[in-house]
C-alpha cells in the first residue's frame, strides 16, 4: 500500500510537470501565432498602399492635367504636349472611328505561323487561340484589328446592364480582375472548363494593366464574345480606361508588342472600353458590378447613360469639336487642323486665374476636385469679353451639369469600395469613387428588390471575402498578385438558388514547391525591400525629423520619426530586425549608419542636383507617365525640349521649383551618345532603385501613399 502511495505521488509530480509544459507550449505558439498574424497584416498594408497611392497619384496627375488644359492659352508648348489624352475624350461619330480603323490594307505574310481567323469566328478558332497563347503565339495586328472591330460592333448590341438568368441545367461562372494574368486564365478555364452553351461566364472587369499578357487576355475574351454572345458577359473595370493604362503598362505592352499597328490597336481598344456593359443582373437578384455603389447610385440611371461618350470615367465627356474644315480632331490624320483651327478659342493668359491650394490635391476625391476645377474655371472665363463670356458658352456649361449626375454614377460603379462603417464618404486613398457601409447597401439593395451585390476591384488573400453582413461579396481573380504567394484567386458559380459556391486556386507553379513559411517569408522579404526603397526615396525628410534628435537615437524615437514621415500606420519597432541592421538587444540606431545601409547605387548621378534626384526616385512612376503622354508618336524617344518640358510640368504639378541647368545636367547624363533625343525606357531603367523590375513594382506606383508628400514639398523653405 506505501508503494501505492509513492506511485500516486510520483504520478501527481509528473502529470504537474506536464501541465506546466502544455501551458508553456501552448503560450509560446499563440505568441506565434500572433506575430505571424502580425508580420501578414503589416506585408498586406504595405501592398495595399504602393497600390492605392499610385491609383491615387494618378488620379491627381490626371485632374492637374486637365486643369492646365482649361487654363494654358491653345499656343502654349505646355498644353500642346498634353491636349491629345483629352482630345481621345471627346465625342466623337462611329463613322469617323469605322473609317479609321481599316485592317484590310495590312498584309499577312506567307512566313506567319500563328493562329488565323476568319468571320464569324468558329468554336475552334476560340479555343484554338487560348492553345496559340499558351504556347506564347502572337496574333497578327492584321486579325487584332479585325477581332476587335467585330467586337466593337458586337458591344454596341448591348444594355447598360446585361440582364441574364440562370436555369436549372445551367450555372453561371463568375470572375474577377484578372490583370493581365494569363495564367490565371488559363487554370480557370482547365479547373471549370471554356465558356460554352452550358458554360456562361461573367468576366467583371479588369482585364488589363500590371501583368504581362493584358492584350492575349483581351483576345480570348472578345474571341468567346463573338462565338457566344448569350453567354459570355464582360463588365467593364476602372482600368478599361486609357487614361490608367498610361501609367500601369498596358498602353507600353501593346506598343511593344505591335511596334507597327499598336497605336491603331489602342485607339480601337479605346472605343471599345467605352462600349463594355457597366453592370450585370443575374435572375433580378444578384448585381455585379466591378467597384461599388454609393448613395445616390440608381440603376434606372445608369441604364440611360451615353456610357460610349466616356472614353475615360477619370473626366466628364466634352462636347466633341470641330475644326474650320469641318473635320473631327479626335483623328490622328488631322491633329494639326485640330489644334491650329479651332473654333473654339480661348483668351489667352489664362494660366492658374486663382492659386493652386495643398487642398486640391490633398485627400480629395476625383469629383470634388473636377467639381473646383469646373467651377474656377466657368468663374474667371464669365469675367473676360470674347468668345468665352458666358454669352457664347452657354449651350456648352448646361450640358456639362446635366451630365455631371452621369459621370459621378459611373466613376462610383467602377471605383468604389466597401467600409465597416455606416454612410458614405469620398474614397482619400484611391482618390476617385467612395466608400460605403452597410446602411447603403441595405438601402439599395431594398429600393431595387435586390439580395446580393458582387464586385471586385480589391485583392483579396483568399481571393474573396464576404462584408455588411454578408450581402456583399468582393471577387479577386488574380492569384500571386503583390508576389507568388501573396494571394489565392477566386471565381464563385451560382446556380438557380443563387448560392455562391466559391473556387479557389494558386496559379504559380512556384507556389506549390514552397511550403506556407516559405511562402509568406516570401511575400513579408518582397515588402520589405519596397519599403526599404521608399524609405531611401523620402531620405531628406527623415534628416529633417532626425536632425532634431542626436545621432544616435532610441528605437522609440527612431520609430516616432520614421512614422511622422511614411505616415503608413506600421509597428516601426517590430519591423526594425528588417529594416535596421544591427547588433542584437542594441536598444540604439545610428541613423547616418542606416542611411548608408539604404543607399542604392545606381546611374552615374553624383553631379546630378540631389533634390532633382530624389524627386526622380519618389515620383519615379509619375514622370513616367507624362514621358508616355508627351510621348505622342509612340515611338519611346522624346526630344531634348520635350524632355525639358516634362520636368517643367512635373515642378508645376509637385510645387517645386527646378532649375533648367539641374534639368541640362540630367539630360546629359541620359543622352549617352549625343543624339539630341531621351531614350524613355533606358531613362527609367537608369533610375530605377533595384537591380531587377520586381514582380510587385511591374506597372505599379513607386510613389508611396503619404498624405503629406505634397503639403511638405509645398511647405519646405528650401524648396
Amino acid at each position: 500500500m506505501g508503494c501505492g502511495v509513492s506511485k500516486s505521488n510520483q504520478f501527481h509530480k509528473n502529470s504537474g510537470k506536464a501541465i506546466k509544459s502544455a501551458v508553456l507550449i501552448q503560450r509560446w505558439y499563440r505568441q506565434f501565432v500572433a506575430r505571424k498574424e502580425m508580420r501578414r497584416r503589416y506585408t498586406w498594408h504595405i501592398f495595399q498602399s504602393i497600390e492605392y497611392s499610385g491609383e491615387q497619384a494618378q488620379i491627381k496627375l490626371y485632374n492637374f492635367l486637365g486643369y492646365l488644359m482649361d487654363n494654358f492659352t491653345p499656343a502654349s508648348n505646355e498644353r500642346n504636349l498634353i491636349s491629345h489624352i483629352f482630345r481621345e475624350n471627346e465625342v466623337c461619330r462611329d463613322a469617323e472611328w469605322e473609317r479609321y480603323f481599316c485592317y484590310k490594307n495590312i498584309q499577312v505574310p506567307d512566313l506567319y505561323s500563328g493562329p488565323h481567323l476568319t468571320f464569324p469566328l468558329t468554336v475552334e478558332q476560340a479555343v484554338g487561340l487560348v492553345e496559340a497563347f499558351r504556347n506564347k503565339k502572337q496574333l497578327h495586328s492584321h486579325y487584332v484589328l479585325q477581332l476587335l472591330l467585330e467586337t466593337w460592333k458586337q458591344l454596341r448590341l448591348l444594355p447598360n446592364i446585361n440582364r441574364i438568368s440562370t436555369c436549372h441545367s445551367k450555372e453561371i461562372t463568375i470572375c474577377g480582375d484578372l490583370h493581365g494574368q494569363l495564367e490565371d486564365l488559363l487554370l480557370i478555364f482547365y479547373k471549370n472548363d471554356m465558356p460554352s452553351l452550358e458554360k456562361p461566364y461573367l468576366f467583371n472587369g479588369d482585364f488589363v494593366d500590371r501583368g504581362k499578357d493584358s492584350i492575349e487576355i483581351l483576345i480570348i475574351l472578345f474571341s468567346f464574345l463573338l462565338v457566344y454572345p448569350s453567354e459570355v458577359y464582360l463588365n467593364r473595370g476602372n482600368h478599361e480606361d486609357h487614361i490608367v493604362n498610361l501609367r500601369y503598362g498596358f498602353t507600353k505592352e501593346v506598343l511593344s508588342k505591335y511596334r507597327m499597328h499598336g497605336k491603331r490597336i489602342l485607339k480601337l481598344l479605346q472605343k471599345i472600353f467605352s462600349w463594355l456593359p457597366l453592370a450585370t443582373v443575374i435572375d433580378q437578384k444578384v448585381l455585379v458590378i466591378h467597384g461599388g455603389i454609393s448613395n445616390t447610385t440608381d440603376l434606372s440611371v445608369l441604364a440611360r447613360v451615353d456610357r460610349h461618350n466616356y472614353n475615360s470615367a477619370l473626366r466628364p465627356p466634352k462636347k466633341r469639336h470641330q475644326s474650320v474644315a469641318g473635320v473631327s480632331i479626335d483623328s490622328d490624320m488631322d491633329e494639326e487642323a485640330g489644334s491650329t483651327n479651332k473654333v473654339f478659342q480661348r483668351r489667352p493668359s489664362l494660366k492658374f486665374p486663382k492659386t493652386l491650394t495643398k487642398d486640391c490635391f490633398q485627400n480629395r476625391s476625383l469629383q470634388d476636385f473636377s467639381d473646383r476645377l469646373r467651377v474656377n474655371t466657368v468663374e474667371d472665363v464669365e469675367r473676360l469679353p470674347g468668345p468665352l463670356g458666358p454669352e457664347n458658352d452657354t449651350s456648352q456649361s448646361c450640358e456639362s451639369i446635366s451630365s455631371e449626375d452621369e459621370w459621378k454614377q459611373i466613376l462610383d460603379l467602377l471605383w468604389s469600395d466597401p467600409m465597416a462603417q455606416d454612410g458614405c464618404v469620398p474614397n482619400e486613398v484611391r482618390g476617385g469613387g467612395c466608400y460605403w457601409g452597410p446602411d447603403v447597401t441595405e438601402d439599395f439593395l431594398n429600393r431595387h428588390n435586390l439580395q446580393l451585390i458582387i464586385r471586385s476591384h480589391e485583392c483579396k488573400q483568399e481571393g474573396y471575402e464576404f462584408c455588411h453582413n454578408r450581402k456583399v461579396l468582393t471577387l479577386f481573380s488574380a492569384s500571386n498578385y503583390y508576389d507568388v504567394g501573396s494571394n489565392r484567386g477566386a471565381y464563385v458559380k451560382l446556380g438557380p438558388d443563387l448560392v455562391p459556391y466559391l473556387v479557389q486556386y494558386q496559379a504559380s507553379s512556384m507556389i506549390r514547391e514552397l511550403s506556407v513559411r516559405q511562402s509568406a517569408g516570401r511575400s513579408e522579404r518582397s515588402a520589405n525591400k519596397v519599403l526599404r526603397e521608399q524609405l531611401f526615396a523620402h531620405k531628406s525628410d527623415l534628416i529633417c525629423a532626425f536632425k532634431k534628435l542626436d545621432s544616435r537615437v532610441s528605437l522609440a524615437d527612431w520609430a516616432s520619426a520614421v512614422e511622422s514621415v511614411m505616415r503608413l500606420g506600421l509597428p516601426w519597432r517590430i519591423m526594425r530586425s528588417q529594416l535596421v541592421t544591427g547588433r542584437p538587444g542594441d536598444s540604439s540606431i545610428d541613423y547616418y549608419e542606416w542611411f548608408n545601409e539604404l543607399a542604392i547605387k545606381g546611374a552615374n548621378a553624383d553631379h546630378i542636383d540631389q533634390s532633382l534626384l530624389e524627386t526622380l526616385y519618389r515620383h519615379r512612376s509619375t514622370l513616367e507617365t507624362i514621358f508616355r503622354i508627351v510621348d505622342t508618336d509612340n515611338s519611346g524617344f522624346i526630344t531634348m525640349e520635350d524632355f525639358r518640358q516634362t520636368w517643367k510640368l512635373l515642378s508645376v504639378y509637385l510645387k517645386m521649383e527646378i532649375t533648367e541647368e539641374a534639368i541640362s545636367d540630367l539630360a546629359v547624363t541620359i543622352d549617352s551618345n549625343q543624339d539630341g533625343s531621351i531614350d524613355i525606357e533606358e531613362f527609367m531603367e537608369a533610375f530605377r532603385l533595384t537591380d531587377k523590375k520586381s514582380r510587385l513594382e511591374r506597372g505599379r506606383s513607386m510613389f508611396m501613399g503619404t498624405a503629406t508628400d505634397l503639403t511638405k514639398l509645398e511647405g519646405d523653405p528650401n524648396i
